[in-house]
């Protein structure tokens, strides 16, 4: 009997495990998901030759406390339409299943044990690479498994906040180095600045309380656009 993937609801797991992936795991809130989640993901796709990418919406992030997210329903909806048409992009329910403030630790735990043989990278942002110190237990969560720190135009990368053994698994793919070693015998850190978006979710939710009209090609996919707008989200 095939088991149900965690990943995707009612997709099943592969049947041949010995057949090892490449899958990153790109963790936020994603309120709304826009252009510039997407442009990392297809980058991303290319530049660590990963066969899966997946969206992981936080149903309400626990460093996050006094920020109330939109519904995970409205969240979730936004990520398959802006990810429709593209096979290897698609959105865990993973965290959105257990109904409540999940940590990273835990979920990577999680996702690590379900699949032991799979090479596996977990993507954040720049400012989620700031605030780690924040997160509980950082230290463990960024030695568990390879990590990736996307930063955008203007984020200051510092890795001074962090430890010896955390910084010396640090990559820099930074200033058009492409040299990504996929052999690599332990789990790394690498920076990338692989993709030059300057677009926020703060910003976009602001400008639809002003009353502001979404750019669609910069700012967030159409669908997710007509999807805002239909159900009147961040007014």
């Amino acid at each position: 009997m095939s088991r149900a993937d965690p990943r995707r609801g009612g997709a099943t797991l592969r049947k041949d495990k010995s057949v090892k992936k490449r899958i990153a795991f790109y963790g936020g809130t994603f309120d709304p998901v826009h252009c510039g989640h997407i442009a990392v993901a297809k980058r991303l796709l290319l530049l660590f030759r990963l066969d899966e990418f997946l969206f992981l919406p936080a149903f309400h992030a626990p460093h996050k406390a006094d920020i109330k997210p939109s519904s995970a329903y409205h969240r979730f909806a936004m990520l398959a339409l802006a990810t429709t048409g593209e096979p290897q992009i698609s959105v865990s329910t993973l965290e959105l299943d257990h109904a409540e403030k999940r940590y990273t630790v835990d979920t990577l735990a999680e996702i690590i044990h379900r699949q032991p043989n799979d090479e596996l990278f977990f993507v954040m942002g720049a400012d989620s690479w700031s605030d780690i110190r924040t997160w509980r237990e950082w230290e463990r969560v960024l030695l568990m498994t390879n990590h990736i720190v996307v930063t955008r135009p203007g984020f200051d990368i510092r890795t001074d906040h962090v430890t010896d053994a955390v910084r010396e698994r640090i990559v820099d793919l930074r200033n058009g180095s492409n040299a990504v070693n996929i052999d690599e015998p332990r789990d790394r850190i690498y920076i990338t600045d692989a993709v030059k978006i300057d677009v926020s979710a703060t910003a976009i939710r602001d400008d639809v309380r002003q009353d502001e009209r979404l750019d669609n090609e910069d700012d967030v996919p159409d669908e997710v656009a007509k999807y805002i707008e239909k159900y009147e989200l961040y007014r």
